[in-house]
């Protein structure tokens, strides 16, 4: 297909995926949603969980949507009968504090729900009876988004695995399976958590090269990997595969993600297995969920391969003219104690753009369930540290200092070959697109704390 028939093909499906939810003509009468600089404007309407702040135990969690500055329970408007007319599994589903039933629905049930929302706050008559069930973003605590069932962090990028095998195999960066399969381990999804919380240096096992012996203690060595969240919708019965052209069905929306790393422990342990207690004790993902369909006008296509790649198996291979890769602006800020404390702002590390993934998500729900493993409505499937070509794009100190051999500078005189205690890693994302609202994921931040002694 010739490239302006291409970019027609993906117009045209830019427009078959979109409504009047997405219309840049579309205001809300919530006044901090028609700003500019929000994340969350009405084209937007992502799902958490929140709580309000200081309320009793008693009062529980409830799902909620941003809009603008402040947090809509969709809880209590289920409760107040502004959900009515919608299917019994939606109002169901929307009373309860995580997403996971409501990611059970169908895709036709999850449209119609944001369709509702989206009316009750721009039609300005809904007004009196909505405003009621809205809350100030400063006075609630944000919570997981679901309850994860099970965690997989993929390896999508082929620049950060490039990079990476360079600081490790020079002659042979690449391992020949990278441009065939999706390569991915299963993590630990008891030690997934919500942006906002600390994060405690680990203790592990590691050798130094030139050590005879393992050591134990706390790892010196402690990174951040600027990644992409898939939260699964549905649900296929064990035994039984998603086709790839099923599996964009399967995606019921993004988030950042911090697969926080201790590449020291790392170093020793993962062969011949992979990945193990480098990885499992934290992972912080951002409280809010953006959804497929707010996110419907900034799909694209994948990255071309070069003459000398081979194509997809048949079974990882999107239709002629799909758009299976997302248009998301990423960035990595960093803001050391000593920073904070002479009231610096956070600096950036890094900015790259997650369109340009080897393998789709797509690709990952169709090789994961492949085997006939069930991928189940709330399971999470990381992309792997999301890297581009140059240093200020890459998505982890590992690849910018290099292993530690060129350390960055801070304001006020710090450097930094791996992360210290009191850093606080911040990661942000955004769509943007000409003729289309902009919208964000908010962010992913965590501070490192002093290991236990």
């Amino acid at each position: 297909m010739r490239r302006a028939q291409c970019e027609e093909s993906v117009e045209e499906s830019v427009q078959q995926q979109t409504d009047g939810t997405h219309s840049t003509k579309l205001i809300s009468w919530v006044e901090s949603a028609n700003s500019d600089h929000t994340d969350f404007p009405i084209q937007n309407l992502p799902y958490g969980s929140f709580r309000r702040r200081g309320a009793k135990q008693a009062e529980g969690a409830a799902i909620g949507v941003a809009i603008g500055e402040c947090v809509l329970d969709v809880g209590s408007l289920a409760t107040a009968g502004l959900l009515s007319g919608l299917s019994a599994a939606t109002e169901r589903a929307a009373r309860l504090p995580v997403l996971n039933r409501l990611a059970a629905l169908s895709k036709s049930e999850r449209v119609a729900l944001r369709a509702r929302i989206s009316r009750l706050l721009s039609d300005a008559g809904e007004r009196a009876v909505v405003e009621p069930h809205l809350h100030p973003m400063e006075e609630v605590e944000m919570l997981l988004p679901f309850e994860v069932g099970d965690y997989t962090d993929f390896y999508a990028s082929i620049e950060h695995a490039t990079n990476v095998g360079s600081l490790f195999r020079p002659d042979n960066p690449l391992l020949p399976n990278y441009r065939w399969v999706p390569i991915g381990y299963h993590g630990r999804a008891s030690s997934v958590i919500v942006s906002g919380t600390d994060v405690r240096r680990p203790l592990g096992q590691r050798k130094a090269p030139d050590a005879e012996a393992p050591s134990f203690g706390p790892c010196r060595m402690l990174d951040y990997e600027l990644e992409v969240g898939c939260w699964i919708a549905g649900a296929n019965p064990l035994g039984e595969p998603t086709p790839i052209a099923e599996a964009e069905d399967r995606i019921f929306g993004l988030s950042l993600v911090n697969d926080w790393s201790a590449r020291d422990i790392q170093a020793w342990e993962y062969q011949p297995l992979g990945p193990f207690l480098a990885k499992s004790f934290a992972t912080t993902t951002s409280p809010w969920v953006v959804t497929a369909e707010a996110l419907a006008p900034f799909r694209c296509a994948m990255r071309q391969r070069g003459e000398d790649e081979p194509e997809p198996l048949e079974y990882l291979s999107h239709a002629d003219g799909a758009r299976p890769a997302f248009d998301i602006e990423l960035e990595v800020l960093i803001s050391s104690r000593a920073m904070r404390e002479a009231g610096g702002d956070p600096v950036r590390l890094s900015a790259t753009n997650f369109r340009h993934m080897y393998w789709s998500f797509g690709q990952m729900i169709a090789h994961h369930s492949s085997n006939g493993c069930d991928l189940r409505p709330g399971d999470l499937l990381a992309s792997g540290t999301v890297s581009g070509e140059s240093r200020d794009q890459f998505g982890a100190l590992l690849e910018i200092t290099r292993r530690g051999a060129e350390p960055i500078e801070l304001p006020g005189g710090e450097t930094r070959a791996m992360l210290e205690d009191g850093d606080e890693i911040t990661l942000r994302g955004r769509c943007r697109r000409e003729g289309v609202r902009s919208i964000g994921f908010g962010s992913a931040r965590g501070t490192v704390l002093p290991a236990r002694a």
